[in-house]
């Protein structure tokens, strides 16, 4: 089995053969099972690294005359105590150090000076002026090299846990499958792995047990918790030939569920890889970052030089213009440049995956916050994409009753209209005698010893129906809006109607009036008649609409809006939207369900829910604010701690030591990751 080696800092990258990072400068890991579980050992190695040059640096201070001087006490000294401080520093050197020079020759190799070069260069000249000092009598600088190195791993430990704690996402979800399945042979029920299940398998999933594999009910009724899956906080109610997705949870019946899919046609499966692709990725600002940190070792680098031959030339003090020149570049080492971006990646994907929201192209999550029109494409996404009741009205008698006679007769009828009926109704149905249908029109029968006719106003007129003008009137106004109506007549009179359409969904009342909340327009695309157009965009609140727009000119429609200077996110359901979704700024794919390897969409919700456009706005906003807020920090701090390290303030007693501003880098570091870990708050609000 060939072995594959990996970058702890840059997962994607990967060799035949053991290395150097082309990206940091960092040594390639070996790839055992997962990426997480290189990040873990790779976290653990630095740890015990950091925890073991602690221990290293307590008898170095202690013994170090400069630090007794600094603190103002003694110990007691023996025979050999004097060699203690520099035999350790230079153990604890080529141990904790190591880490940071094998990192810079990786640096150099590509010619991409950064962190672990400043690092490097800074603990060396320390080393190598201390080991001058000690064979000269001069005084050393083996206690501010030994708390420089555990300050800085430390401050490295803290960086990659940061980042690994947030990237946590792809092995949450891969921890939701079970790892057991009670596969159904015949009669019998076998406990297999869930590794053995092939499609076309028959499972039986108990009440609190988790579903192995995507598939659909072949038997049974139950509800699904999808919470961790889809970010649905409520129940799903489940029946026979719906859906369901390895990792939910059943909660209540016994179900019979025939697989669909395994491996990596799962659901689940391409979640993990979106995630993966996302945090792989790079957007403008990673590559803005990038650019700040090679720059910032550049420009450290320089001022160290010239700060160690400046003071050099003004004082003459070799000591005093080696710890300048280390202090600035120990100052500027751009760790907290490097984390800026990546962290606040990581918590965006991580918390969007748990919700509902994947992420193919962090450029397009970039973007959304900037769009300025928001194109809906109606059916399926605005409305529910299914024929059902929209409107009951009758008149002299209760609408629940109208419809369950309406529904009754109808339950006999094969006419597409009549089922759509029948399913709308959530009431018990009457038993139906002397049952007729009139192809075309409508049906007729009796409940009860009650007459009752459903059909259309032309069957009224041939069956000689006493009508009632309110009823028609009320007829006309709801055909005008594109809903198919039915008359409902009781023992001869027309008592009522029931209208069907595809009905607007809740939740799209919602997002398209938070949408215009955050002063986006909301605009609409259909292939439905003007009319049918003009009233749900009425409806909903609608800027702009778009009716009698076939498939393949919706991507032409969104060329009109860019031609006007828009910049444009269109929503639809990836299918026969998919020219119109790549040609937008930003393509949102909706309600895709189990399918998530939509290739014309940068970002794809799971549910049919329009609100969810609003939930994926905001996450771009807060990202985006919180990755500028990081970039400023990183950079803007540099500012004033290279020249307090340069030490132009020394003349007024201002004068930063390197262990100082090893802290001060290290605590840029915690003021980034705690920035970043904030927008979990932001985004809950």
């Amino acid at each position: 089995m060939q072995e594959t080696y990996t970058c702890p800092m840059h997962p994607e990258v990967q060799k035949e053969f053991p290395g150097i990072c082309p990206k940091c400068g960092m040594e390639l890991v070996l790839l055992e099972r997962g990426k997480g579980h290189v990040h873990r050992d790779h976290l653990l190695e630095i740890k015990r690294k950091a925890v073991m040059s602690t221990l290293l640096t307590i008898p170095i201070l202690f013994y170090s005359k400069g630090f007794q001087e600094l603190l103002g006490f003694k110990v007691p000294e023996f025979y050999g105590s004097a060699l203690i401080t520099p035999l350790l520093s230079i153990v604890l050197y080529f141990y904790g150090g190591l880490f940071f020079l094998k990192g810079s020759l990786g640096e150099l190799r590509i010619k991409k000076p950064g962190m672990m070069s400043l690092v490097s260069l800074a603990i060396s000249s320390a080393f190598l002026y201390s080991i001058y000092a000690t064979l000269t009598g001069g005084m050393d600088f083996f206690w501010e090299l030994s708390t420089l190195i555990v300050v800085m791993l430390w401050g490295h430990f803290i960086e990659m846990r940061s980042v690994l704690g947030a990237s946590k996402a792809i092995e949450e979800l891969a921890r939701l499958m079970p790892a057991k399945a009670n596969l159904i042979k015949g009669a019998e029920v076998v406990e297999v792995s869930i590794s053995s299940l092939r499609p076309g398998d028959l499972v039986l999933v108990k009440p609190g047990e988790m579903v192995p594999a995507d598939g659909y009910i072949l038997e049974g009724l139950t509800y699904m918790d999808e919470a961790l899956l889809t970010g649905e906080s409520k129940p799903v109610p489940k029946k026979e030939g719906d859906k369901v997705i390895g990792g939910a949870i059943n909660i209540e019946g016994a179900i019979k569920v025939r697989i669909e899919k395994t491996g990596k046609e799962s659901y689940l499966y391409q979640v993990m890889r979106l995630v993966r692709e996302a945090q792989e990725s790079k957007t403008r600002l990673q590559d803005i970052a990038d650019r700040m940190a090679f720059y910032l070792t550049l420009t450290a680098i320089l001022v160290g030089s010239f700060t160690f031959i400046l003071w050099l030339l003004l004082n003459g003090d070799l000591q005093f213009a080696v710890e300048r020149a280390v202090t600035v570049m120990v100052i500027a080492c751009p760790h907290a440049l490097g984390l800026a971006i990546p962290l606040v990646v990581a918590i965006t994907t991580s918390y969007s995956s748990t919700r509902g929201v994947l992420i193919r192209n962090r450029l397009s999550l970039e973007l959304l916050r900037s769009i300025d029109i928001v194109v809906f494409d109606k059916t399926g996404t605005l409305t529910e994409g299914a024929f059902g009741v929209s409107d009951v009205y009758s008149k002299g008698m209760d609408e629940r009753e109208l419809l369950r006679l309406c529904a009754s007769v109808e339950m006999n009828s094969e006419h597409v209209i009549a089922k759509a009926i029948v399913k709308s109704t959530e009431v018990v149905l009457g038993r139906v005698r002397d049952f007729k249908a009139y192809p075309g029109k409508g049906a007729s029968g009796k409940i009860n010893h009650i007459f009752v006719v459903v059909g259309t106003e032309l069957l009224m007129d041939e069956l000689g129906i006493e009508k009632d003008s309110e009823v028609i009137e009320k007829g006309s106004m709801l055909q005008k809006q594109g809903k198919s109506v039915v008359f409902v007549a009781i023992d001869g009179k027309l008592k009522g109607l029931v209208a069907l359409s595809d009905r607007v969904r809740k939740e799209s009342y919602e997002a398209v009036r938070e949408i215009k909340a955050m002063g986006k327009s909301v605009a609409m695309l259909t292939g439905d008649a003007e009319d049918v157009a003009k009233w749900v965009a009425e409806e909903l609140g609608i800027d702009e609409y778009f009716a009698k727009v076939l498939p393949h000119e919706k991507a032409e429609k969104i060329k009109e809006l860019q031609k006007k200077g828009f910049k444009v996110a269109m929503v639809g359901d990836g299918i026969n939207d998919a020219p119109a979704l790549m040609q937008a700024d930003v393509g949102i794919a909706i309600g895709s369900g189990t399918n998530v390897a939509i290739e014309s969409a940068g970002i794809i919700l799971v549910k049919d829910d329009p609100r969810d456009v609003v939930r994926a706005i905001k996450l771009s906003k807060v990202s985006y604010t919180k990755m500028i807020q990081n970039l400023l920090w990183a950079i803007g701090y540099n500012f004033i701690a290279i020249p307090l390290a340069a030490g132009v303030a020394y003349k007024w007693g201002i004068l930063l030591p390197p262990a100082i501003a090893a802290l001060l880098m290290s605590a840029s570091i915690a003021v980034v990751s705690f920035n970043a870990l904030l927008m979990r708050r932001l985004l809950n609000e």
